[in-house]
């Protein structure tokens, strides 16, 4: 057990104060406000909504500004305060077959029906510093109707589907209430639904190792990015009141859909198997690790060898969450007199009684030969 001592409150407070001077910086230079984080920096913005499992670009703003910068304590605060809500009911699940797209492309399909969408990426870019943005250029606006596509387009899994190339997931019989890793501790082994729930806010530098283990050192497959989504939705609940759904809000996400192949077994021949992901906000890295690690951790059901990292549900369950994992990093600050002045009185005195049969030894050596 850490108990945690506490320090003289008067520099607590200093130590407020000099935070606050250090994350307002040179008063010379304009405050950031809150807008210009949200509409600025919104992958910032996205990441800190998903690993904090609340979806408020203005809040998610609001913890970058506080945390200075540092993603995992902007994470940290928003998932604080996400504790204090009350919840009304669930929405009704989210149909990604109807997102109003801003970007969309398969790895799969040269030509897929709606056409490959490149829409905003960094993929196509040189990697080059720009420097005409420290002259404070301006971007150019898009055309008006530019912005998004408003047609739904079929999933390339759902044309794998149609030649029972890929694996079904029906909806279970009975169609039990999911699990809710906010209700409900993580148990083992546990469903895909707490899998992907677990996933959806883990750590993104995690998963992107994880899922670059499955492909390198530990990989035994190549997967290939059947698709990948990025645009808005529509959010709906159901109101027992009214007897029908409303539309409560409109969230941006992104969804991946990775495709690996499956030798198959006994019961079936072979196909390809899907990993997926799904973040909020426009999360694209995020999203296709979260895949590869989904589809890793499926090896031991689909009867595959999994004796990989990826592949342990509970090294990755366990160990994902940067909340948890900073909090037990960081705890190393606290105060362990008590616990190193143990360990330090255990080392001398391990030292002494080894010393002692040495200094006895030498003793009786010096005897043997003395006249």
């Amino acid at each position: 057990m850490y108990v945690a001592v506490k320090g003289g409150e008067r520099a607590i407070l200093n130590s407020y104060r000099m935070l606050d001077d250090y994350r307002r910086g040179d008063r010379e230079v304009p405050e950031l406000e809150l807008d210009q984080i949200r509409e600025q920096m919104p992958l910032a913005v996205s990441r800190v909504m998903a690993e904090g499992s609340l979806y408020d670009p203005q809040l998610a703003a609001l913890a970058l500004k506080q945390a200075a910068g540092d993603v995992i304590e902007a994470v940290f605060l928003l998932r604080a305060y996400r504790t204090t809500l009350s919840r009304y009911g669930y929405t009704q699940p989210i149909d990604t077959g109807r997102m109003r797209l801003r970007r969309r492309i398969s790895s799969t399909f040269k030509d897929v029906p709606g056409g490959q969408i490149l829409g905003p990426t960094y993929d196509y870019t040189q990697r080059l510093l720009d420097f005409s943005l420290l002259a404070q250029r301006e971007a150019d606006a898009l055309p008006p109707g530019e912005e998004a596509l408003d047609s739904a387009m079929p999933r390339v899994t759902d044309l794998l589907a149609q030649d029972d190339l890929i694996d079904a997931e029906p909806v279970p019989e009975g169609d039990p209430e999911p699990f809710d890793l906010t209700r409900q501790p993580l148990d083992f082994p546990a469903s895909r639904a707490a899998r992907l729930q677990n996933l959806a806010r883990a750590d993104e530098g995690f998963l992107l190792l994880m899922g670059y283990s499955t492909q390198r050192g530990y990989g035994n497959t190549h997967p290939f990015a059947a698709e990948i989504r990025y645009g808005a939705l529509e959010v709906e609940m159901h109101i027992e009141e009214l007897g029908f759904a409303v539309t409560v809000g409109e969230i941006e996400v992104t969804e991946c859909q990775m495709v690996s192949q499956f030798a198959g077994n006994a019961e079936e021949g072979p196909k390809f198997t899907r990993g997926y992901g799904l973040t909020f906000g426009y999360g694209e890295r995020k999203s296709m690790s979260m895949a590869l690690v989904d589809r890793a951790l499926k090896a031991g059901e689909l009867g595959e060898r999994a004796d990989s990292p990826a592949n342990d549900h509970e090294f990755v369950l366990y160990h994902s969450d940067n909340v948890e994992a900073s909090g037990f990093v960081q705890h190393l600050k606290l105060p362990h007199y008590v616990d190193f002045q143990a360990n330090l009185e255990l080392l001398r005195r391990m030292r002494a009684e080894r010393a002692a049969p040495e200094a006895a030894h030498n003793e009786l050596m010096d005897e043997a030969v003395s006249p």
